[in-house]
């Protein structure tokens, strides 16, 4: 095993970055993107993106899954909140993401119950020390997370909770990766893909996209020297025309995976239809409760009225999400919208990308 140091090695960073200038073709770009709020933030962090090529440009994905929540979400998490006779359990990224009216902070400092937690399980637990109020966790996350709600919904059936609830918005990133794929504009050559979902649904899960539209695909972790050697891989597969899935991170990541945890998403959750904020309804591209579950889905059991969702004015928070925009292309970058005054998603969370431009510089 190594220490992390090594995977910092400023001297094994340098000579990747050497091999990537050797091995991109100066009369060639490279257009690869990220699908990992870490890593975009790990990218900012190490400065990264200076040890690059001009020719080799990094572009930041829909890897932020509170950024690609779309603001109905939010609306719906708001209404719920203002019911009293619920308790809205929530990781802290989600407080400051703006709705229509307002965000879970202003709520809470009005007076509804809204508590940051570190797990669906604190959720759980929660529920089990106060049975007369209804708990509800806000599912929000891609294949890292959706494995410890899973885990949550089925020890509270198990143990008869009928107060603790999920509002789900688990989004599946291969679907997304596919919707980067098919869109010209972007001309990606290849993917930089996500370490913790990947150490979940394993390398297979990316097999498509060599196959089926020739991009190249490399799963890396987030240390310098990680990013370094995934970016070395996917301009190798590019320039040789031969695209595939190499693994920088075998250390975490496994060809299938992890089963328990996938076995354990098959068995609460289904695949369903999904909006995400930047891409629109993607089929297939999201998670829903089975069943025999269903009874756990806030969506169901605790109906409430949620008003219009009015539009951000000016924000581009989509267009960043989808690689069409970079962060200082929006009107709104720095000026309105900043870390203290956020319009959009983008620049609430820790993963956001209009964030990370903001902290490092991008």
């Amino acid at each position: 095993m190594k220490y992390v140091d090594e995977y910092r090695d400023a001297a094994l960073v340098g000579r990747l970055a050497a091999a990537i200038r050797k091995a991109a073709p100066p009369e060639r770009t490279f257009r690869l993107m990220e699908v990992c709020g870490t890593h975009t933030m790990a990218i900012g962090r190490f400065g990264l993106r200076a040890l690059l090529p001009p020719n080799v440009k990094l572009l930041s994905g829909p890897g932020c899954p509170v950024c690609v929540t779309p603001k109905e979400y939010v609306d719906h998490t708001l209404a719920l909140a203002a019911r009293g006779d619920v308790t809205v359990a929530t990781f802290g990224d989600m407080m400051r993401v703006p709705g229509s009216r307002g965000d879970l902070q202003r709520a809470a400092a009005a007076g509804a119950d809204v508590r940051v937690v570190y797990s669906s399980l604190e959720a759980l637990e929660a529920a089990a020390a106060a049975r007369a109020r209804r708990v509800v966790f806000l599912g929000v996350g891609f294949e890292t997370t959706a494995p410890t709600v899973a885990a949550a919904v089925k020890a509270a059936r198990a143990r008869g909770y009928d107060n603790f609830f999920v509002l789900v918005a688990h989004k599946l990133i291969p679907p997304a990766m596919r919707v980067l794929c098919a869109n010209e504009r972007l001309a990606l050559d290849g993917f930089l893909c996500p370490a913790h979902v990947s150490a979940i649904i394993g390398t297979r899960a990316y097999e498509f996209i060599p196959r089926e539209y020739g991009r190249a695909c490399a799963v890396a972790g987030f240390e310098p020297v990680d990013i370094m050697q995934g970016i070395l891989m996917l301009v190798t597969q590019a320039a040789a025309g031969k695209p595939t899935v190499d693994n920088a991170y075998s250390r975490v990541v496994h060809p299938d995976g992890n089963p328990r945890a996938r076995a354990l998403l098959d068995e609460v959750f289904e695949v369903a239809d999904s909006r995400w904020r930047g891409l629109g309804d993607l089929p297939a591209s999201g998670l829903r409760l089975r069943g025999e579950y269903v009874a756990f889905d806030a969506a169901v059991a605790l109906p409430v009225d949620i008003p219009p969702t009015v539009p951000d004015e000016g924000c581009l928070c989509g267009d960043v999400l989808s690689g069409i925009t970079e962060p200082g292309g929006c009107p709104l970058f720095g000026k309105v919208c900043t870390p203290e005054t956020p319009v959009g998603p983008c620049m609430v969370s820790a993963e956001g990308t209009c964030a990370a431009a903001f902290k490092y510089g991008l």
